[in-house]
């Protein structure tokens, strides 16, 4: 009696253990996109781990996915140990972030962008290039060192050789959203345009956006732009220009649509590449954006 009550008790513990196989930890420190979760798999002597999350593919006992899009993402571990394989499968859930907010995908690293409410226009108008895939492929194509990085000209995905860039765009442009509490302060998103002789009403381009590097910003430079350009500086604006730097002379010109709230320095990274002539990288920045939401 006591061999087959100890043989039920090693039957049971099996079968436990087998249905352990497959099991892993989450930690999901963050409720809203993007965010960083880590999952470790608990069999750490398996032959063979393979992660399946968002049709990305890891084979580590311990990953981290970052996640852009909100709602239900399912996670399924499969463990092969001792020519067994077992899975299992489960679901971390995320809402919506408060803002809305893109990324910038290149081969240096991502670049978090913030797009305003204030100018819908051009929020609405980036998110839709983004979901249709209209960024992606495309170039940064004009770089300048201490003043900005350029991109979203759709002639950029098949251009050849040393071809001249900067023209290009959907077919349509947008009306100007001038707003005096975004400036070009180094990681502002702005919008690209023709010049004042041909585009008097200062229309956006319908694509074509920079990211502000910027130089070092003086009082003194603050003051001739705001006589210049007949604007006025809020204080937390002359503040951020005087710690972070930026393209005063830009003010009232070029509509500011958003912000780098991650990875300015991947954006150094790409003003310092070395380029011709034209001011076009050597090397090929290409990028994707995704949009969060």
């Amino acid at each position: 009696m006591k061999h087959i009550s100890l043989l039920i008790f090693c039957l049971v513990l099996l079968s436990s253990c087998s249905n352990k196989l497959a099991d892993f930890m989450v930690d999901q420190p963050a409720v809203k996109v993007p965010a960083t979760s880590t999952f470790s798999a608990k069999t750490l002597d398996a032959d063979q781990v393979l992660w399946e999350i968002d049709g990305n593919i890891y084979t580590d006992t311990e990953i981290e996915h970052q996640f852009l899009k909100s709602g239900k993402h399912e996670v399924k571990l499969t463990v092969n140990k001792g020519g067994k394989s077992k899975s299992v499968t489960k679901e971390v859930i995320f809402a919506a972030p408060d803002k809305c907010l893109s990324m910038i995908e290149t081969e240096y690293g991502n670049i978090m962008i913030e797009l305003y409410d204030d100018t819908p226009k051009h929020r609405d108008n980036f998110v839709k290039l983004a979901d249709e895939s209209f960024y992606d492929g495309t170039l940064f194509h004009r770089v300048i060192k201490g003043f900005m990085v350029q991109g979203g000209d759709p002639k950029s995905k098949a251009v050849t050789g040393n071809a001249r860039l900067g023209s290009g765009g959907p077919g349509y442009q947008i009306d100007a959203e001038f707003n005096e509490k975004y400036a070009h302060v180094a990681g502002a998103i702005a919008a690209a345009r023709t010049g004042d002789n041909v585009n008097p009403e200062k229309k956006s381009s319908g694509s074509q956006f920079y990211i502000v590097h910027g130089k070092k910003v003086t009082e003194s430079m603050l003051e001739r732009q705001e006589n210049s350009a007949g604007i006025t500086y809020t204080e937390e604006t002359k503040a951020e220009y005087l710690e972070k730097g930026g393209a005063p002379f830009l003010d009232g010109g070029y509509t500011v649509f958003g912000r780098v709230v991650e990875g300015m320095d991947i954006v150094d990274k790409i003003a310092n590449t070395q380029t011709n002539n034209s001011d076009r990288p050597n090397k090929d920045v290409t990028m994707k954006v995704v949009v969060i939401k």
